[in-house]
């Protein structure tokens, strides 16, 4: 029995990890492990009832957790975009501003996985958006299946890693930490893991030209009367609003403002300049835009200028996540309507969706909680300490280890199951060897990145499959029977993609200034001009001393900010 009670945290996690493999759902195996070991460690004797009495606390202080609050907003903003047929118009048009070069097609579902990533926040959405639309046009022009498949589904699960994502936001909230520095934190290496999908699809193009050709000339759409593709009038276009971005934020933004603000100012500047120039143009037919340039502005600059505006003010710390997540819904719900989109049907199927996952993140995070508390108590904090603090190679000994269990944990657990089950258990041992929080958090956010695209159980591949054509079948287009995409098809393709994760792993592992750029930028005030003077709260400001030995009521405490010059 003593032997039992001693080891009761690894049996508990063994135990968890076979309800997870029988197939019970996540947050009911959490939550009945927790109450069954709860009770056989009152029988034991280890515990009392009363031990039960922090379970309601716990649950109470989840429900009343107001930065939870950001998860329904945040995917009610993409799921309307993602409905309103925003990424049809995204893949369409950057399809045809990239698709005239080798593997253009494919970099274009790479940037468009990572719009969508920054809107939806759902790798469902994404997945099998790009899917249903890009699938198709590349197998039709002779894409690899295995490049196709796998660009589509990696690409699609950048909505994990790349704000405002809702794993971050779990992830703060299991650390402890705040969601816009996690946010923040993220945003570099999001944007590194996209521009290295990209390059790995140049490589391949240059190396294997049959396996990413360019779009035929008779599937370019947007053509100008003279046979030109019409760019030029884009880069002017660009370069104007650029140049009028940066003089009018020197004007506006204080010389000794963070750069976060400076540039978040200077983008959305640079969509409103952009966007006015183009209405003026259609509207008073002065015929200066090309057609790809006024396509590329009405289909691009209005959802990147939601995404600067909501990301932008949480991160120069205007409006916190959930003020930002309500502020990108009804964002997302008036570009819908200004485009003709919103019907009262997209809106009950987005609240619908809203609902269900709120609901799966919170039943889930009850669970954990349940679990953790008896965890707890029967010393699973200090068994999980005494694993990992003496393992050799300090803190990056503890971070590899640490790495490579997630990695293999990855093949069997989706990345909430990770986020609840894994993240509560090394919190505290990272916290205790000193290492950031954040970068901790982003490391794993990464790494657990990749439980989409491992084969056999990653949920972009099945997302994927779900849309792929099973059979053979004939082109519309070009008449030609098309081969069909094979379960192995897809497995293969995320092979590459998972090897570029795991460098990026890598990377965030040995340059943790990726990720911890968000502390390097003080309040902008000069500690060493700052003077305090406690006269103002030692005596009465008319020469009497004060009995209560603080300043006037009806002065120093009306007007505190007196006591600084």
């Amino acid at each position: 029995m003593d032997l039992i009670i001693n080891n009761m945290p690894p049996i508990m996690f063994l135990t968890l990890i076979c309800f997870l493999l029988l197939g019970f759902p996540v947050a009911f195996s959490l939550a009945a492990n927790g109450i069954l070991y709860c009770l056989l460690g009152i029988f034991m004797g280890e515990f009392t009832f009363a031990f039960l009495q922090a379970l309601p606390e716990r649950i109470f202080g989840i429900v009343l957790n107001d930065a939870l609050l950001a998860v329904p907003f945040f995917t009610l903003m993409g799921l309307v975009l993602e409905r309103s047929g925003m990424a049809e118009d995204l893949l369409e048009t950057i399809g045809q501003l990239f698709g005239p070069i080798r593997g253009g097609l494919a970099i274009a579902v790479v940037l468009v996985g990572a719009m969508l990533a920054a809107t939806t926040g759902v790798v469902s959405a994404s997945v099998i958006s790009m899917g249903l639309i890009s699938l198709p046009i590349m197998l039709r022009y002779g894409y690899d299946r295995k490049l196709a498949t796998g660009v589509i589904a990696a690409s699609g699960s950048l909505s994990q890693i790349i704000p405002p994502s809702l794993v971050l936001i779990v992830l703060a909230d299991q650390l402890g930490r705040s969601i816009g520095d996690m946010y923040r934190g993220a945003m570099v290496p999001g944007l590194l893991l996209a521009g290295a999908y990209i390059v790995y699809v140049i490589i391949v193009s240059f190396f294997k030209p049959s396996s990413a050709p360019a779009l035929p000339e008779e599937a370019r759409v947007y053509k100008e009367p003279n046979g030109s593709r019409g760019l030029k009038s884009l880069l002017v276009v660009t370069l104007i609003a650029s140049a009028l971005a940066y003089y009018l934020d020197s004007i506006l933004v204080a010389e000794n403002a963070p750069v976060d603000e400076k540039v978040v100012v200077s983008l959305l500047l640079w969509g409103v300049i952009t966007f006015i120039i183009a209405l003026v143009n259609k509207f008073l037919k002065l015929g200066l835009l090309s057609q790809i340039t006024e396509r590329v502005i009405f289909v691009m600059v209005p959802p990147m200028f939601l995404i600067f505006l909501v990301l932008g003010t949480i991160f120069i710390g205007m409006a916190t996540p959930t003020e930002g997540g309500a502020m990108g819904a009804v964002g997302s719900i008036l570009l819908a309507m200004s485009r003709r989109r919103l019907s009262l049907d997209l809106l009950k199927q987005a609240m619908d969706t809203t609902t269900k996952i709120t609901s799966f993140v919170v039943f889930i995070l009850v669970g954990s909680t349940i679990f953790t508390l008896t965890f707890t108590g029967f010393g699973g904090q200090n068994w999980v300490h005494g694993l990992f603090a003496s393992l050799p190679g300090g803190e990056y000994g503890f971070l590899i280890v640490v790495s490579i269990a997630v990695f293999l944990l990855a093949f069997f657990l989706d990345f909430f199951e990770l986020a609840f089950i894994v993240v509560p258990l090394l919190g505290p041992v990272a916290e205790s060897m000193g290492i950031d929080l954040i970068w901790f958090g982003v490391l794993l956010a990464v790494n657990m990145q990749t439980s989409f695209i491992h084969p056999p159980f990653g949920f972009a591949l099945f997302y994927l499959r779900s849309v792929a054509p099973k059979e053979d079948y004939v082109d519309k287009v070009t008449g030609k029977l098309i081969p069909k995409v094979t379960t192995g098809d897809i497995y293969k393709g995320s092979i590459s993609f998972i090897v570029i994760q795991l460098l990026m792993v890598a990377m965030v592992l040995t340059l943790p200034g990726l990720v911890t750029h968000y502390k390097d930028e003080g309040t902008g005030v000069d500690p060493s001009t700052i003077i305090i003077d406690s006269g103002s709260y030692g005596a009465d400001p008319y020469g009497s001393p004060n009995p209560y030995g603080g300043g006037s009521s009806s002065d120093a405490f009306t007007n505190p900010a007196d006591a600084f010059k």
